[in-house]
């Protein structure tokens, strides 16, 4: 007998086990599972009113709030097809989007009601506009429509290879590609989460990391798996993640890299009694070591990298601890934590190969492309064979990301195969460079790209964002990474900035720091 690999078996077992449990936290709304769950019950009955078909795909443009979250159940549960949209983008981006992956509706938080009527021409496929919040005319309230509903819907046959999800990248270079994930990718993914991070009924989850991205890295279904408490939070200001940690006792949260450094650098006031033993998942891209250190060690919370892509919904490997680890000096441990780690169970086979597509050696030096393959690689992109050809072939999905592996097989990365700079001959990897700077005590953030050179080809530049109230020169800078690196990777430029570019998500726009300078504000 067998049944389907879906988040929506988790939440049928939350539903007989939880029902009383506090499930969601946002502002002053607390809702148990009982109710939370009969949200999504009127929300599932409302969007089959409106004509909602399995198959049919439903977008969001939302923070991190509990309607949005409902949406995660609402959705998936009728067999439609949930298509969480960065509301970071622009109203063009929005426009792209909805149009390509065919939304017959789209439900929008007040924040971006004005972005998407700019773009109501633009998408004559959508048949429904509903607020999230907020009032607007020729806007559907999610309120009502809820209200007017039972919460009893009519259930789609689950099939676990079909879509329950639609995620798009983040498109730097070119439009975003809608990457589809399924109901085994994500069940997969959730109980390679629950089988490596000890996630329990007791934990009180923090919603830092934006639920539209890879569907909150499936936290959105794994926190309710095991009877947790989501905890949400509209925006990633330090202040607010601070404040709510102390008020809700927050046990738990995912963060960007970038969020971190965030944290690590908040004011004294701000962090002067935060609660220690607070665990943080980061991924999105390679964290520094010393940004890793210094959390751990200034805050007393525990740092556990995670690696993957949207395209492998979304986490493959995990940075996990082992004994031998606790012998080692924080600086040392922090080095290993900031390693892409090992596969997740059960969730896929994960390699670094040369380009005759050979395992590299395990020392911690040759480099190679991560290749996936298994449950959680994704079913391909949307409407785009050709991208889906070169993506995965030979029946593995390609990363672009170069890494080494360690004897311990611990795998690295060194950067993305396009960001490897190469000069005199000489293959240098930005992160290594962009890890030294942040160890120097007045950098906040460092980035580092290749440009044009007459001798060498292309040199290494670094652009650094210092901490408030620090000042340094370039001279020092070079000085200092001469102390740490092989003459050869040692930046030939230095580049003070008040801001790195950056996508929606945290990752540092590097072409934007090669081609774009002028749209840069230098300090």
């Amino acid at each position: 007998m067998e049944t389907p690999l879906s988040p929506l078996d988790f939440a049928r077992r939350a539903r007989r086990l939880y029902a009383d449990r506090e499930a969601v936290v946002d502002g002053s709304l607390r809702l148990t599972y009982r109710e939370f769950f009969e949200r999504c019950d009127r929300w599932s009955a409302a969007l089959q009113k409106l004509g909602v078909r399995p198959g049919d795909r439903v977008a969001t443009i939302a923070p991190n709030t509990h309607a949005h979250l409902e949406a995660f159940y609402a959705v998936p549960q009728i067999g439609a097809v949930i298509v969480p949209v960065n509301y970071r983008l622009t109203a063009a981006d929005f426009a792209y989007i909805l149009k390509h992956s065919g939304a017959r509706v789209v439900c929008v938080h007040a924040d971006y009601l004005d972005a998407v009527d700019s773009i109501r021409d633009q998408v004559p496929g959508v048949e429904h506009f509903i607020a999230f919040s907020g009032q607007k005319e020729g806007w559907s309230s999610c309120e009502a429509l809820l209200a007017d509903a039972a919460p009893s819907f009519a259930p789609a046959e689950i099939v676990e290879t079909e879509m329950i999800a639609l995620n798009y990248t983040s498109g730097t270079t070119a439009n975003p590609k809608g990457v589809m994930v399924t109901h085994r990718n994500t069940a997969m993914n959730i109980m390679g989460h629950l089988m490596h991070t000890r996630i329990t009924a007791a934990d009180r989850y923090l919603w830092v990391l934006p639920m539209f991205h890879a569907n909150g890295w499936c936290f959105v279904w794994t926190i309710t798996a095991v009877g947790g408490r989501h905890i949400c939070l509209p925006k990633a200001d330090p202040r607010l993640i601070f404040e709510t940690i102390r008020q809700e006792g927050v046990t738990l949260l995912c963060a960007a890299p970038t969020v971190l450094i965030g944290i690590a650098n908040a004011p004294a006031d701000i962090r002067h009694d935060a609660p220690r033993g607070v665990r943080v998942f980061t991924a999105g891209a390679p964290p520094a070591a010393a940004t890793i250190e210094r959390v751990e060690g200034e805050l007393g919370w525990e740092i556990t990298h995670v690696y993957g892509l949207t395209e492998v919904s979304p986490i493959v490997t995990i940075s996990e601890t082992r004994p031998e680890h606790a012998a080692l000096s924080p600086q040392a441990r922090a080095i290993v934590k900031a390693r892409q780690g090992v596969e997740y169970l059960g969730n896929a086979e994960v390699r670094v190969v040369d380009d005759a597509g050979n395992e590299v050696a395990k020392d911690g030096a040759t480099m190679g492309e991560i290749i996936i393959r298994g449950n959680a690689v994704m079913k391909g992109y949307y409407n785009d064979p050709e991208a889906t050809a070169r993506a995965i072939r030979e029946g593995w999905f390609h990363s672009g990301d170069a890494a080494v592996v360690h004897p311990d097989g611990y795998i690295e990365i060194r950067d993305r195969w396009k960001d490897i700079i190469i000069s005199g001959g000489e293959n240098i990897s930005s992160v290594e460079v962009e890890g030294v700077l942040l160890r120097h005590p007045a950098v906040q953030e460092s980035a580092v790209v290749g440009m044009p050179h007459e001798k060498w080809g292309e040199s290494p530049q670094a652009f650094i964002v210092l901490k408030s109230g620090c000042t340094a020169t370039a001279e020092e800078m070079r000085l200092f990474c001469r102390e740490h690196l092989a003459h050869f990777k040692v930046p030939h430029g230095f580049e003070f900035i008040t801001e790195l570019p950056k996508t929606a998500t945290g990752k540092i726009q590097k072409y934007v720091l090669r081609g774009g300078r002028a749209n840069i504000t230098r300090q």
